[in-house]
């Protein structure tokens, strides 16, 4: 997968306003820590996860989606009415029908001539409504394209941490498989694309691979069907297999993405990467036998935001430190499934 005509020409985030410890959820916790005999601090020793974000209760994605898709046009200086295409890309959204890019298209006031659509893929979907808008560009029927996203994490661990004090079957085993939920953040990003005759930036997206290993979809699974009955959704990760079925894919992707870039290591300027936690960002750096200081880590301030991890540390990443000509930027996407994204990009 080649691209010679597709730039990257804004990367936009939004956080949400209540910041909520990992020491807050463990004291939540205290009856079913105290029964089972598990010591404080252990969830942001074991995940290095010390705080989250959550939006405030009952807002809807597609609400903060609308504002991140405007910041994201605002800061790429196009005109509205060359967008024509909007993908929503987040596992949330606001309802089953319709696609939640139509309230977006709506609230941004993109042209008609838009196409528009919701892409789900676990942590995927971003990347994938990215491809998306890609394959369009270089084919020569859009100009530009924007991808956006928003997770909301709150009811995931709220849900999760009412079923934990609930269950008095709970034992230091069974709890593990709910421990995965309780990393759970809230973001919004959004990016913008374009055919590179109308870019500013000259940051080209170049291409990549992506690769699949579907024997383990059943590694982390959740919806508001296995939820308690109370509307809200559910998780279940065996964490320990995800981790190696994870990296293992990641590996072969990476080698891939390279073939296909003609890279090697020593050619990425920075990295970012899916953000999940500490454990599994440091066996990631170390299979691929990256220098972890090329990584944008921000799960320790936002958890684990689900399909807008990777583009809202793109988005950090760049605004904390802008690009400069020469540098190459790798972005290593993953999500369960297993499915795995990871694509090179290239400043003039």
């Amino acid at each position: 997968m080649r691209y010679h005509n597709v730039c990257i020409e804004a990367a936009a985030h939004l956080l949400p306003p209540h910041v909520i410890t990992s020491d807050q959820i463990e004291s939540r916790l205290a009856p079913v820590y105290e029964r089972l005999g598990l010591p404080a601090g252990r969830l942001e020793l074991m995940t290095g996860i010390r705080e989250r974000r959550w939006w405030d209760p009952g807002v809807l994605p597609g609400t903060v989606s609308v504002q991140t898709a405007r910041l994201a046009l605002q800061q790429s200086g196009l005109p509205v009415d060359a967008i024509g295409a909007l993908v929503h890309g987040s596992v949330c959204r606001d309802r089953m029908e319709p696609a939640t890019a139509a309230g977006v298209h709506h609230g941004a006031g993109l042209p008609s001539d838009c196409l528009v659509l919701d892409v789900s893929n676990a942590c995927l979907g971003l990347l994938n409504g990215l491809l998306l808008i890609a394959d369009q560009i270089e084919l020569g029927r859009i100009r530009a394209g924007l991808v956006v996203g928003t997770e909301t994490g709150r009811d995931l661990v709220e849900g999760t941490i009412d079923s934990l004090l609930q269950d008095t079957t709970l034992t230091r085993q069974s709890i593990k498989s709910a421990f995965a939920s309780l990393t759970i953040g809230s973001g919004s990003a959004a990016i913008v694309l374009c055919d590179r005759r109308l870019s500013r930036t000259g940051h080209r997206l170049l291409g990549g691979a992506w690769l699949s290993d579907s024997s383990a979809h059943q590694l982390c699974a959740g919806g508001v069907e296995a939820g308690g009955g109370d509307g809200r959704p559910r998780m279940e990760t065996d964490s320990e297999a995800l981790l190696h079925a994870g990296i293992a894919l990641a590996c072969r992707t990476w080698q891939k993405t390279q073939q296909v870039l003609g890279w090697r290591n020593s050619d990425v300027s920075r990295v970012f990467t899916h953000q999940v936690g500490r454990q599994h960002r440091t066996a990631l750096m170390q299979r691929l036998q990256l220098d972890p200081a090329l990584d944008f880590p921000t799960v320790e301030f936002l958890g684990n935001t689900g399909a807008a991890a990777l583009p809202m540390a793109l988005s950090l990443g760049l605004q904390a430190e802008p690009p400069r000509a020469g540098e190459r930027f790798a972005m290593l996407g993953i999500g369960s499934g297993l499915n795995s994204i990871m694509l090179g990009t290239a400043f003039n």
